[in-house]
């Protein structure tokens, strides 16, 4: 719906060009802050597959276990690689169509609701730099490890 003055049409001014940025992103659970972020033009297997590598480049020592939705781009031979050649790294994935139990899913929607939503920036390039810069310096307070009882889980391994 939009609001304009009565016999005047509305002017959406838009950027024409057909340019589109996609993020990938990864939340630590443990501290709320988005440990890594990437920006890409693209999402398919081959970038998801960079995509990892960057995750475990910023955590060179630690295992890792990556929660992960069923999109077809975390999905192909470029991934199972990457798995094959990592053994530190584990993907539990989310079952289909559940976006609310990803904690990934509530980091876009905070920050498209604090950039981008309601808010008139003109150019891409300045909303995608927005954007990463909301990712990076905001917490992102998460309750998924409390909800199964995390602190339990923890006793169970040392």
């Amino acid at each position: 719906m939009v609001w304009a003055s009565r016999g005047h049409t509305p002017v959406i001014k838009l950027d024409p060009s057909r340019k589109c940025t996609h993020f990938y992103g990864a939340l630590n659970l443990l501290t709320g802050q988005e440990a890594v972020v990437m920006r890409t033009p693209t999402m398919n297997a081959e970038i998801s597959a960079l995509f990892l590598q960057k995750i475990l480049t910023t955590f060179p020592k630690s295992p890792i276990v990556l929660l992960w939705d069923k999109a077809p781009w975390h999905r192909g031979p470029e991934i199972t690689q990457c798995l094959a050649d990592n053994p530190r790294l584990q993907i539990i994935r989310f079952p289909t169509a559940t976006p609310e139990l990803n904690p990934q899913e509530h980091v876009w929607k905070a920050t498209r609701q604090a950039v981008s939503h309601n808010h008139a920036t003109k150019k891409l390039d300045t909303l995608a730099q927005d954007f990463e810069a909301h990712l990076t310096s905001t917490p992102f307070p998460c309750s998924f490890l409390h909800k199964f009882d995390y602190p339990s889980l923890c006793m169970l391994f040392k």
